[in-house]
């Protein structure tokens, strides 16, 4: 592994990690989701680095994908909440998260959770089958009660890519697949339902798959601001702080007439049970180096 990428990759982790634990922090009934949202994200840019993707705090039964709208009428007062932060130097991506229980009735389901992290972290090395990694998830979590969500995983990162194989899954799936040198996530999630999720709800976070002419000046404008997120996800909330909402909805008018624009609504449990998470970054190679720590 090149150093000078091993370093930048070690210091998006140590970052990801500070601005998880300050986030922790601010999750406090009565605080507002947006106010904690754009805190967090602050926090990313003073520390030297930049969001990979929109901050998410994803509450009871929506697993992951809800990030703050403009405005966010959402104040925190007894949710279960999975917040999940990335952050990039150079595009190299740190990836974590953690649960938080306001409520205080949830303890068992967030320790799940991450008792499952720590099983898969103890067997990580090159070669390890991702299956196995999913087996130790999926046997954690079940012993404790509860039910691993199957269609959520973990996954690669890679230079501007937060999804980049390998598929990390969170149950035992049979398969061959090995790990090898490189960088991935680990995200058990727990959860009180059936262990499944899907798309519900307005999307709030969007990916530009490709860039294409476009007529109007302002629209021109919003496409290269967009550009400078170098592919990665990002959300209308960040556009709201240069552009005008009338100008924001026109140029996603555009864009999705394009067909350039992939949008990611929130996941939900299928059965409307609560879902805890938590997760890591690594580097696998002749050592494993954890590069974040929930």
């Amino acid at each position: 592994m090149d150093e000078e990428i091993l370093e930048k990759q070690k210091k998006a982790g140590r970052i990801a990690k500070e601005c998880l634990l300050y986030g922790k922090d601010l999750i406090k009934k009565g605080a507002s989701m947006e106010a904690v949202t754009d805190k967090i994200e602050d926090k990313i840019f003073q520390l030297g680095a930049r969001p990979a993707f929109p901050t998410q705090l994803s509450a009871d039964e929506i697993a992951a994908h809800y990030c703050a709208f403009k405005d966010d009428s959402i104040i925190f007062e007894d949710q279960l909440v999975c917040l999940d932060i990335g952050v990039h130097v150079d595009g190299y991506i740190g990836d974590n998260a953690l649960s938080v229980d306001l409520s205080g009735n949830n303890t068992d389901l967030l320790k799940a959770s991450k008792e499952a992290l720590k099983a898969a972290t103890e067997i990580l090395a090159l070669g390890v089958k991702t299956a196995e990694i999913g087996k130790a998830i999926e046997t954690t979590i079940t012993n404790a009660g509860f039910q691993p969500i199957r269609n959520l995983s973990g996954h690669g990162l890679a230079q501007y890519n937060v999804h980049n194989p390998p598929t990390i899954p969170n149950y035992d799936t049979k398969d061959d697949i090995k790990l090898e040198e490189g960088f991935i996530a680990i995200e058990p999630f727990a959860t009180t339902g059936a262990g499944m999720i899907h798309e519900l709800g307005d999307p709030n976070v969007f990916v530009m798959k490709a860039k294409k002419s476009v007529r109007t000046g302002f629209v021109r404008n919003i496409q290269k601001e967009i550009e400078s997120y170098e592919g990665l996800p990002f959300t209308k909330r960040w556009l709201l702080k240069k552009f005008s909402d009338a100008q924001v909805s026109y140029a996603f008018k555009q864009f999705k007439q394009l067909g350039i624009l992939k949008e990611y609504p929130p996941l939900v449990e299928r059965s409307n049970g609560l879902v805890s998470q938590a997760e890591n970054s690594f580097y696998i190679g002749d050592e494993v180096i954890q590069l974040t720590s929930v």
